[in-house]
């Protein structure tokens, strides 16, 4: 019984393993007289019976640990952190029992006494199963409707999850922690799956996986499973939404330079290369960068050039293993001059942007494969130019540039059908990220799809022939602006 003081006792939750003899006489006398009433043998309220569901829920801890005694929680109750799963809590105690309470029913089932590294909820005289013991346990076999084991594909998913959050390392130690331990708990064969499991996804044995993070973990080359995941979702909205698609505008040889420096001047703006235009117009008319700033200077050079040379304006991504070569040379192009950032060579640690991690390094290649492979689903023209650019931005497959190479790809797979590249504008590039953003961490491609709709269509509303004519007009419809609170992007 807790007490909350000598005076005002709390009666919610009487139990008698937690009473004196003195005590246990005193609240049988209010048991008769009314006062409380009794939810099962030695357990007694003062509450209305319709709340004894919640209260055996709030106290299952001290309730569990006064029916049995030095018991663990065990099996799918330990794999779920301790809760019940459909109104059941499993544990492992002296001998097997069932006891059925208002919302809960506990199930004891004969085995092996708290173990070295089960973990003691302190106060109640009870056990939380070790990690390596829950893990076991959870691989034994189960039948019923109601199995005490999640199995083995839970069980594979758990490992994978582990290993992705924590490092191989913590599997090679449960691995050790649950050799000895399968011994003494009688379960050898279970011990055996899960060596296998942690052999496989550690990469020293043949594969035993059947989850489709397994197999991708340990696919030749391994890729990352929830990307392509998210990378499906989105070449299904592209093949299923009608998209309006611009023609080209910038049709004339000089028209397409001057395009393709606007291209790059607000591609590069996007990463934070920042320049005037007229500075980044002499940089391109010269082919020289500013001596105060090489390495920004061929940031836009490099943008410039693959938006202007027919030989890359029209290279479409490939399908399947060759794209790795080929986006290893379009980066090695744009990136020639900056040698620091290793050109056309995938990135050996993670890259962020902001709170979006990307895909881990040993996994950029095979997850640019699978997701390639969508590329011939989806219509060509701006469809599969959508895709191939979150594609790329997706993976960030390299330790710089990446934002500019996934808008140089997009705008190639526009160019070879006949139709309008897309220009980032800087007024526009919050909305841009912004919707980049949702589709990479809540999977919802619509804002997305939306926005390059309507900027391609922006786009392609201006007239080429004049640069000094077109920088106006842009500056007319805020395209260079910088703040969405003062001004909103207009329409040509």
């Amino acid at each position: 019984m807790a007490v909350k003081n000598a005076t005002n006792p709390d009666y919610s939750l009487v139990l008698y393993k937690e009473l004196t003899s003195a005590q246990v006489r005193g609240v049988q006398r209010q048991l008769k007289a009314g006062g409380l009433k009794q939810i099962a043998k030695g357990m007694l309220s003062n509450l209305p019976e319709e709340s004894w569901p919640a209260l055996i829920a709030r106290e299952r801890i001290r309730v569990t640990g006064s029916l049995f005694p030095n018991a663990v929680i065990s099996f799918r109750s330990a794999f779920n952190g301790g809760m019940p799963d459909q109104g059941v809590l499993y544990i492992t105690h002296t001998y097997s029992r069932k006891v059925q309470l208002p919302g809960l029913q506990i199930v004891a089932l004969k085995g092996a006494p708290p173990q070295q590294g089960d973990m003691p909820i302190q106060g109640h005289g009870i056990y939380y199963a070790s990690e390596a013991r829950c893990l076991l346990e959870n691989l034994t076999p189960s039948r019923g409707s109601n199995k005490k084991a999640v199995g083995r594909e839970e069980v594979e998913n758990r490992l994978l999850t582990i290993c992705k959050a924590r490092g191989e390392h913590v599997l090679t130690a449960l691995r050790e922690a649950a050799n000895p331990l399968a011994n003494r708990l009688g379960m050898i064969k279970e011990f055996n799956i899960l060596d296998s499991l942690i052999g496989s996804i550690l990469r020293t044995r043949t594969s035993t996986l059947i989850t489709s993070k397994g197999r991708a973990l340990t696919a030749a080359p391994p890729y990352d499973s929830d990307r392509l995941e998210m990378f499906e979702n989105l070449a299904a909205v592209l093949r299923s939404q009608p998209i309006h698609q611009a023609d080209e505008v910038a049709r004339t040889p000089q028209a397409m330079i001057h395009f393709a420096f606007l291209e790059s001047y607000f591609s590069n703006f996007i990463e934070g290369t920042e320049f005037d235009i007229q500075e980044a117009l002499e940089i391109v008319l010269s082919g020289k960068p500013m001596p105060n700033r090489p390495k920004d200077s061929h940031d836009i050079l490099g943008v410039f050039r693959q938006a202007v040379t027919p030989a890359w304006m029209h290279q479409v991504l490939a399908s399947g293993p060759p794209v790795e070569t080929q986006l290893r040379k379009r980066h090695w192009d744009q990136m020639r001059e900056r040698p620091e950032v290793e050109p056309g060579e995938f990135k050996l640690k993670r890259n962020r942007a902001g709170n979006t991690a990307f895909v881990e390094p040993e996994l950029v290649r095979g997850t640019l494969t699978q997701g390639s492979l969508l590329l011939p689903t989806i219509p060509a023209g701006l469809p599969r130019a959508l895709y191939a650019m979150f594609l790329v931005s997706e993976v960030h497959p390299f330790n710089d540039g990446n934002g500019r190479l996934a808008r140089l790809v997009m705008n190639s797979e526009l160019s070879v059908v006949g139709a309008c590249r897309i220009i980032i504008p800087t007024l526009f590039r919050d909305e841009y990220l912004d919707c980049l953003h949702a589709l990479s961490r809540e999977g919802n491609p619509g804002p997305f799809v939306s926005a390059m709709e309507r900027i391609q269509a922006w786009s392609a509303g201006f007239k080429y022939d004049e640069l000094d004519a077109v920088i106006e007009k842009m500056k007319q419809c805020n395209a260079f602006e910088r703040s969405l609170v003062q001004h909103r992007l207009l329409n040509p």
